[in-house]
């Protein structure tokens, strides 16, 4: 009588290094990009208004755009983030979709 022996099947995350995920699974970013045009205040502002950020939150990354030359501020699906760049967009921001860790 011959004993079948049982392998190990492998699945979809166990072929994945810990902290890793596929492109599909990372979240996408709405990052505002620094421009000689609008007024810091202006950025905090637009913030503020479309986000509901907290007056330290939206000067904390409107500082960040304006030192280091842009900011995520928003993140989750694509078409979520498709929404807040073209918001961004309509208040003269510049503004582009990003997906973590591009």
């Amino acid at each position: 009588m011959v004993l079948a022996t049982q392998l190990p099947v492998a699945t979809p995350e166990a072929d994945i290094e810990e902290g890793i995920r596929p492109a599909h699974d990372r979240p996408w970013r709405t990052v505002v990009w620094n421009d000689p045009v609008n007024l810091m205040s202006y950025v905090a502002y637009v913030f503020r208004s479309y986000f509901g950020f907290s007056a330290e939150k939206a000067n904390r990354l409107m500082l960040q755009v304006h030192n280091e030359g842009r900011s995520a501020v928003s993140s989750g699906t694509r078409e979520q983030m498709e929404v807040d760049v073209q918001a961004m967009h309509s208040y003269g921001l510049w503004a582009t979709l990003s997906q973590d860790g591009d």
